[in-house]
């Protein structure tokens, strides 16, 4: 997979945090982020998936790893509190789950909210303020075309992910003369564990296989091919690099052109 021409020195002396860091979109984002040079703690509950992407990331360069769970405020101070002063944040931490409006239950609204959206203000707002007093920072929130657009089905998920782009549009105008952006990235469909259980989820509800299940789901990106992790990282470095100051508040769709 082609990785942008960015220089090993780009983000050195940089501390990024990547939380849903043990796999999938946030992985690719830790790895972009290393070979640009900047120090790396990867953060998610899955601490032996932390610690297997460790050990993949360990020769690209400094990365470590602490436990959180971003839908609980005492886990994530106590988290960022471990990791020091943050230069660059990548709110990635997510999870979807579909259900017609009239079977969302009242738990699985909120567990939508707490990890999609809870989790993105705790993280955000544990890292704000050193990024205040030292006048730079870089918050990226990893959000989702259903932040963008509506999809049937997945009412709280769409919802939360909204919300995303709603905080991210609001903090950015807060701090757009203290040095510090805030951006959202919006993936489409993308090649991860998310999209495996969404088609599993099809299949098992439906009497499509999985290629006639992916095929539904790649008719609504105009290029018919599934978003790379490592796509959406290079859009997350890009929002990270020197350069890159006059972006701000914006939602950038990865999306094949679903969006537009």
């Amino acid at each position: 997979m082609s990785h942008l021409n960015t220089p090993h020195s780009a983000l050195a002396g940089h501390h990024a945090v990547v939380t849903g860091g043990g796999s999938g979109i946030g992985a690719a984002v830790a790895q972009a982020l290393l070979r640009a040079g900047a120090r790396v703690t990867l953060m998610g509950r899955n601490v032996q998936r932390l610690e297997t992407q460790q050990e993949k990331c360990r020769a690209l360069g400094d990365v470590t790893y602490i436990g959180v769970d971003v839908t609980q405020e005492e886990s994530v101070a106590n988290a960022f509190s471990l990791a020091g002063a943050v230069d660059i944040l990548v709110n990635n931490a997510g999870q979807a789950q579909a259900a017609p409006f009239t079977h969302t239950d009242i738990a699985l609204w909120q567990r939508m909210l707490d990890v999609n959206l809870t989790g993105v203000f705790l993280g955000t707002r544990a890292v704000l303020p050193g990024m205040l007093e030292r006048g730079h920072g870089r918050i990226v929130n990893v959000a989702s075309t259903a932040g963008q657009i509506g999809y049937a089905y997945v009412a709280a998920y769409c919802a939360a992910k909204h919300g995303v782009i709603g905080l991210t549009r609001s903090l950015a105008l807060e701090v757009a003369t203290k040095g510090i952006t805030v951006n959202a990235v919006c993936p489409g469909y993308t090649e991860t564990e998310l999209l495996h259980a969404s088609l599993e989820q099809i299949t098992s509800k439906t009497s499509r296989t999985e290629e006639q299940a992916r095929e539904t789901l790649l008719r609504s990106n105009p290029q018919r091919r599934f978003v790379s992790p490592e796509q959406v990282a290079n859009s997350v470095l890009w929002l990270c690099q020197p350069g890159s100051d006059a972006i701000t508040g914006q939602s950038i769709s990865i999306s094949g052109g679903e969006v537009m």
